[in-house]
């Protein structure tokens, strides 16, 4: 067990280092961040003064190892403009990003697994199909249109919602609406064919030939079986937390890191756009490198393969 982890530890730094790596040089080849930040009226020598207390002057492979050799060193840089701390400007912004992720991320879990697998155990019902129409219209539809129309329906026309902000838990209860309904609709939809093909299994059949209860088939030797998909999209829906609070926080105005992340990359503000990436980066390889560990707990066969390939 311990190579299987050790195994997929690696490729979590490699990942990590490939993706800070990646955004490094688009960050540089993106634009010139002194021309941005300072007005053009600013003479030259100013422009030119901006690009040397920052490094910018320096080669691009300069800067790179520059980078790196920082990040080992704990130093994760300040912000271009207001000169701050970047990781600990994300880390201010954290907290407001986490009150809306998490709950729609328990939403999610509870409104998806429960729905796919009604599903699954009424297939070709009608009940199967008003679910799985909801879940592939909940899918389809963008986040930033289903924002927009939650908008319109509760804080528009029935006035029952604002419309954005963070002065209090009701301004959080539509982008928690918008974050969870798509996620949930996926889970649904990944639930049901995982339940659906476990429940093909011979296995199963032999099951209820000797006379187990179907209740006691389902919980005993269906669900364990299929929370090996289950677990898989779980998994990514984890690591894409921040990042799917992007788009959402933009809508509603809410001042998490999403919108930080935005404002950054407009203003190509470095040093915090990295910080924003490397917190993205590590929650995403964390959350796999927890799938992978679970799915040696859950299914022995991978944990065996891995340790005889190492």
């Amino acid at each position: 067990m311990s190579s299987y982890i050790v195994a997929r530890l690696l490729r979590a730094l490699v990942t990590v280092f490939l993706v800070l790596s990646f955004a490094f040089v688009i960050l540089r080849l993106s634009g010139d961040p002194a021309l941005l930040i300072m007005s053009p009226d600013v003479p030259p020598e100013a422009i030119e003064a901006f690009r040397r207390s920052w490094g910018l002057d320096a080669s691009l492979w300069q800067q790179y190892l520059g980078f790196f050799r920082n990040l080992l060193q704990g130093q994760f840089g300040y912000s271009m403009r207001d000169r701050s701390p970047a990781m600990a400007l994300v880390m201010q912004h954290l907290p407001a990003t986490l009150a809306i992720t998490l709950p729609a991320f328990a939403l999610k879990l509870a409104l998806g697994i429960p729905a796919g697998m009604f599903a699954a155990l009424h297939r070709n019902s009608a009940i199967d199909r008003c679910v799985m129409g909801l879940a592939v219209a909940g899918h389809t539809i963008p986040g930033f249109v289903l924002g927009l129309v939650l908008v319109l329906v509760f804080a528009v026309g029935l006035g029952w919602l604002p419309s954005g902000g963070n002065a209090g838990w009701q301004h959080a209860i539509l982008p928690v609406l918008t974050l969870s309904l798509g996620g949930a609709a996926v889970l649904a939809r990944f639930t049901r064919s995982a339940m659906l093909e476990v429940m093909g299994q011979a296995y199963i059949r032999t099951a209820l030939a000797k006379g187990l209860l179907w209740r006691a088939v389902v919980l005993r030797h269906a669900l364990p079986n299929a929370a090996i998909a289950t677990v898989t999209i779980v998994g990514f829906m984890v690591g894409s937390l921040v990042a799917g609070a992007v788009v959402v926080e933009s809508v509603f105005s809410w001042p998490g890191v999403g919108r930080l992340l935005v404002t950054a990359v407009a203003n190509r503000d470095l040093a915090v756009v990295q910080s924003l990436l490397l917190l993205v980066a590590a929650t995403m390889v964390t959350a796999n490198l927890i799938v992978d560990a679970l799915y040696g707990w859950i299914d022995p066969r991978l944990r065996r393969s891995s340790a005889a390939k190492a």
